[in-house]
């Protein structure tokens, strides 16, 4: 896997998210935020994500879908179940991922960081297929960017969110990662 200067990972699927701007002109991307999301909750596949990143979310076709199909959020990545990767904002650019946040008395994450969403929920784990490519996208952001942390949401947005969530295997994702 390789990061493009354009900030677009090579090899995988890029679908354009309106829901993201400039970084301010003195970030450096330092950050990776680990998230999960699954739509409806606990379901997975279909194109219900990718549709709530690109505000076509349809709030007639689940009842929670009405809850959330005002929010404009992103991220730059999404890890699917069987590892495929869909890319929704370049990396250069901003995407709205982390919310009110904070990491080492930084606020505002989006800023410096890059969003990974996985494909799942706090409490199923995450397959073998996602831990992989999920290392492997990492491993091509460091690369490319002075990645100083890795984190989950939770970590920057304590009491407001819990994702990725207890199923998530921080160990088993780090023994894959280059050092």
């Amino acid at each position: 896997m390789r990061i493009t200067n354009n900030g677009v990972l090579e090899g995988v699927r890029f679908v354009a998210s309106p829901n993201c701007d400039a970084r301010p002109a003195d970030a450096r991307i330092e950050l990776i935020v680990i998230h999960n999301i699954s739509l409806p909750p606990g379901e997975f596949g279909g194109s219900a994500i990718e549709d709530f990143f690109l505000n076509r979310l349809d709030p007639a076709a689940h009842a929670y879908y009405a809850e959330i199909a005002h929010q404009r959020v992103s991220a730059h990545f999404l890890v699917r179940r069987d590892g495929s990767i869909t890319q929704f904002v370049a990396c250069g650019q901003r995407a709205w991922h982390a919310g009110v946040s904070k990491w080492r008395e930084r606020e505002r994450c989006n800023d410096f960081s890059v969003g990974i969403e996985l494909e799942g929920t706090d409490e199923i784990p995450f397959e073998d297929a996602q831990y992989v490519r999920l290392a492997h996208l990492i491993n091509a952001l460091k690369v490319c960017y002075p990645i100083a942390d890795i984190t989950g949401h939770a970590d920057i947005a304590p009491g407001r969110k819990t994702d990725p969530g207890r199923a998530f295997e921080w160990n088993r994702l780090k023994s894959f990662i280059n050092k």
